[in-house]
């Protein structure tokens, strides 16, 4: 179940009041409300209560590389490493990584079919409309046999341009990465990230038909500021929480390998 904290809107959590040191001093984090905001709770509610930590869960008209950017915010906890070099591209910023959290396998999912084995000729497969996540989606199929990428080029960022051998004769339709898992009903194959999976209500490590592995996986989540606030001892904090054995074990415990943290011990 939710909570109230983590209902907060967008407009509350920017419009922080001036009165009293505790909320002025407050660390402004926009998290998605799985696994993300979730690991925030424990860390607040369990590790840390004194945190002075302010949860702004993203929705779907919320950017949070570009609340960070403007100053509306003071972190934030959503995305993995390419997908940031991308965003930065795109708004003219560089952040600052301060920790590496956890791995979200990217999964393939199916209503239709049963087994990869059993995709027909021709099946339409969604996949996230934004480059990084396209490409690693493409991957994922290509690690599966259901494709071949030529070899060489950008060697991240795979394209429909890239596909060699297609066997199937596969359909790529792109989709919002919020909207995957509605697009089940409508697709043979969806690939979809593991956050928005689990706030679906799918186990990935049961229902995905394939998941990417773990292990040198480059798509670990991270928690990002801005330069000027790299070295603040809040982010500091915050960082070696989220980095710590028991958010580590909390992570095993509720996501069961359907979320994996970076910390191995």
């Amino acid at each position: 179940m939710r909570s109230t904290t983590r209902r907060a809107v967008l407009a509350g959590s920017l419009a922080l009041a001036a009165s009293g040191a505790r909320a002025a001093s407050a660390l402004r984090v926009v998290a998605s409300s799985v696994p993300h905001a979730e690991i925030l709770e424990f860390v607040t509610r369990s590790l840390a209560p004194d945190f002075p930590l302010k949860l702004i869960e993203t929705s779907g008209d919320i950017r949070p590389n570009a609340l960070l950017r403007d100053g509306d915010a003071d972190a934030n906890f959503f995305q993995h490493v390419p997908f940031l070099h991308s965003e930065e591209a795109q708004l003219g910023v560089t952040f600052a990584v301060v920790a590496a959290v956890h791995i979200e396998p990217l999964g393939i999912y199916s209503r239709r079919v049963k087994t990869l084995a059993e995709v027909p000729k021709g099946a339409s497969v969604a996949l996230p409309n934004n480059v990084t996540n396209f490409s690693r989606g493409l991957k994922l199929l290509q690690g599966n046999g259901l494709i071949r990428l030529r070899p060489g080029g950008d060697g991240t960022f795979a394209t429909v341009q890239d596909i060699a051998e297609n066997p199937k004769s596969l359909r790529f339709i792109e989709v919002l990465s919020a909207q995957l898992p509605r697009s089940l009903d409508d697709v043979v194959l969806a690939v979809i990230n593991g956050n928005y999976a689990l706030e679906f209500g799918l186990v990935p490590a049961r229902d995905a038909l394939a998941l990417e592995r773990a292990e040198g996986n480059p798509y670990a989540n991270v928690l990002v500021t801005t330069q000027a606030l790299a070295r603040d001892e809040r982010i500091l904090r915050l960082a070696a929480l989220l980095t710590s054995a028991d958010v580590a074990g909390f992570i095993r415990d509720r996501y069961r390998g359907s979320v994996i943290p970076v910390r191995t011990a």
